[in-house]
């Protein structure tokens, strides 16, 4: 043997399940700190949920976003490794909901573009405060009648006056204005099982707690008839306390998905799991299968199926990003009892994208730059990505983002009913998809109906204390097995936090100290397979 090679043997050995995003970033990291490191990819594409698919080949395909498709400016490490991957330069701003007003907004009375909605929006949410509804702050015996000292020592007193349902001619309620579009925007990104909850808590927690202070300063428009929600939550963090934590939660998804401060990557999301994979000095083995994981004292074994064989990998250290649904299909051996219930309680949520292929982008002729369209029913929000193809190859549009209930729905259509449905509906919005050869093509993502994926987000509606215990169980090594991932993040959805999760788990293989055991005899092999050191 060469003494390369023998130094090389001396170097830990690393499986990596997985070559999304937090199996890409935990190998970089691994090697970068000398492991010798392979990933096991069951897909035939690498990036997991980053996914960018192109209508065509070569430069100039439109491309849309499939999987994840923007990137909070305060997410550090997002932005680190894309700087470390030379791709700062290719940062873009995201145009995201409610940032182009011909956009359009389902309501009741049907499609109206966002710079008209709110007359509508406001005649509705009046409508659910009738007398009656004991969130109204009229109605006999609210809490902001009680003259006791409020959450956060915020005034108490009438939290508002009883005109609220019956505003003057002309009068935009500041309170109005802020229930009707928060409501709007819960309608548009929530999940079914959670939008009338949601709602409930709108109107009986915030709005009262809304009313105590003054939201005037936080309106915006010519007719101050819209609500910048970052300033108002920002000036009054305190309003936060009352709210139920299902509440709370939700309202940091409101304020990061409707946030300006977004980012995007020009050229496709596909770029950052791209690079770190080509700075990669191990092999990622795509169409691998893994069947089972054995967890031993010395080392841990890895069964994956590929197109030809079995194989059973040894490795001294295993790195698992699967999600814990596909891990429950796995044979497992060694994993304690705590383990294999987080793996049961874990709960992914199901997202749905449908993107469409048109012969030109249509939507700029109505005044449509970007941003998006909360069209309702089932397809729920509309996106108008950049027009990044050459002349005379068209444009993508993102038909379709739906999570949840409606997700699954849709999920569960075989694609070419999938893609007619939302072009159905989509149409009472945008008609011109009717036009015979506007449509070239369809494609789409249904994450809660793929064995790889099985959904798109973890910890939907749960409580901040209720995630961190669940993350906490779901990241715990066992042995010389490691996890990370989307069930290990603290920012559920985020590249970010798969990241990060990446980043806790190679720093816990670093500092691995293993237990005394006693002497070990070796067992016999059973049926001959290929053995992969």
């Amino acid at each position: 043997m060469h003494e390369f090679d023998r130094v090389e043997r001396k170097r830990p050995y690393v499986l990596v399940i997985g070559a999304g995003i937090a199996g890409l970033t935990a190998a970089y990291e691994l090697e970068r700190r000398q492991f010798r490191v392979d990933i096991l990819e069951s897909n035939s594409r690498i990036g997991g949920r980053i996914h960018t698919h192109r209508f065509g080949t070569g430069p100039g395909a439109p491309s849309v976003e499939l999987g994840a498709m923007r990137i909070p400016d305060r997410h550090r490490l997002t932005l680190e490794y894309i700087d470390r991957m030379g791709l700062t330069g290719k940062l873009r701003t995201f145009s995201t909901l409610l940032s182009e007003e011909n956009a359009f907004l389902h309501t009741d009375g049907g499609f109206v573009r966002i710079r008209d909605a709110s007359a509508p929006l406001f005649a509705a949410f009046r409508a659910s405060l009738s007398p009656r509804d004991p969130g109204h702050p009229g109605y006999p015996g609210h809490s902001g009648h009680l003259g006791h000292p409020g959450p956060s020592g915020y005034p108490t007193g009438p939290a508002h006056p009883s005109h609220l349902a019956h505003p003057a001619p002309g009068e935009h309620d500041p309170v109005v204005v802020f229930g009707a579009w928060l409501t709007a925007i819960v309608d548009a990104i929530a999940p079914p099982d959670l939008r009338e909850a949601l709602r409930a808590d709108l109107r009986h927690q915030l709005l009262d707690l809304v009313a105590r202070i003054d939201p005037a300063p936080h309106l915006r428009g010519a007719a101050r008839d819209r609500i910048d929600l970052h300033s108002l939550f920002s000036a009054h963090p305190g309003i936060r306390s009352g709210c139920s934590g299902r509440l709370n939660s939700f309202l940091d998804d409101i304020l990061t998905e409707t946030s300006p401060a977004l980012l995007r990557l020009d050229g496709g999301m596909d770029q950052l799991p791209g690079r770190i994979a080509a700075r990669l000095r191990g092999r990622i083995l795509c169409g691998r299968r893994v069947t089972g994981i054995e967890v031993r004292d010395d080392e841990v074994l890895v069964r994956a199926r590929g197109a030809a064989h079995v194989t059973v990998r040894r490795a001294d250290f295993v790195v698992c990003t699967a999600p814990f649904p596909a891990l429950r299909r796995m044979r497992l051996r060694g994993l304690d009892d705590d383990k294999r219930a987080v793996l049961d309680d874990v709960v992914y949520c199901p997202a749905t994208k449908v993107a469409l292929h048109c012969r030109e982008p249509f939507w700029q002729d109505e005044g449509i730059r970007g941003g998006a369209s909360f069209t309702g029913g089932l397809i729920r929000q509309t996106y108008y990505p950049p027009v990044d193809g050459a002349p005379g190859r068209g444009a993508a549009l993102l038909a379709s983002y739906t999570i949840g209930d409606e997700a699954e729905l849709l999920g569960r259509l075989p694609a070419r009913r999938r893609h007619r449905t939302v072009l159905a509906e989509l149409a009472e919005a945008h008609p011109q998809l009717r036009s015979p050869g506007m449509v070239l093509g369809a494609t789409s993502a249904a994450w809660g109906s793929s064995r790889r994926s099985v959904g798109c987000a973890t910890r939907w509606g749960k409580s901040p204390a209720a995630c961190e215990e669940e993350r906490r169980r779901a990241a715990r090594p066992v042995g010389r097995l490691f996890f990370a991932g989307e069930h290990c993040s603290a920012a559920p959805a985020w590249i970010e936090g798969a990241i990060a999760s990446a980043l806790d788990a190679v720093n816990a293989l670093v500092h691995y100290v293993p237990r005394p055991r006693p002497p070990r005899i070796p067992a016999g092999r059973g049926r001959a397979e290929e053995v992969v050191g």
